[in-house]
């Protein structure tokens, strides 16, 4: 089992920023990915940005959203067992649950893929 504990939340007025972060637990022995995901009021959830291979010496591939590309940045520290996201020059369009989400491999040899209970983000005028 691993447990994902998701903190930085909260309301901010547009243009501002908020940082994200996410805590694992449990018997994971290797990440394959750690990324964060959101779901806009009414709508379905959608990756905002992944990070792949962050056990990789070299940076590992991200993507993000096109609508968070510039504004956003995420950092994945395995080591640490730690996804953050930095969240700059927020829209209104950003509002939204926030949900870490963590694929891998346990101590086991079993496929890992945790979901965080969700962070509220609500971006005002």
């Amino acid at each position: 089992q691993v447990q994902l504990v998701e903190s930085g939340g909260g309301w901010v007025q547009a243009g501002g920023s908020l940082t994200l972060s996410c805590v694992a637990s449990g018997n994971i022995d290797k990440y394959t990915s750690m990324g964060w995901y959101r779901r806009p009021p009414g709508k379905a959830r959608e990756a905002v940005a992944v990070v792949t291979n962050p056990e990789i010496a070299s940076p590992g591939a991200v993507d993000y959203a096109d609508s968070v590309k510039g504004r956003f940045t995420i950092s994945g520290d395995s080591a640490k067992d730690t996804v953050t996201l930095q969240m700059n020059t927020l829209t209104i369009e950003d509002t939204g649950i926030y949900y870490c989400n963590i694929q891998g491999t346990s101590t086991w040899g079993m496929h890992v893929d945790s979901w965080g209970a969700g962070t509220q983000v609500i971006v005002s005028p």
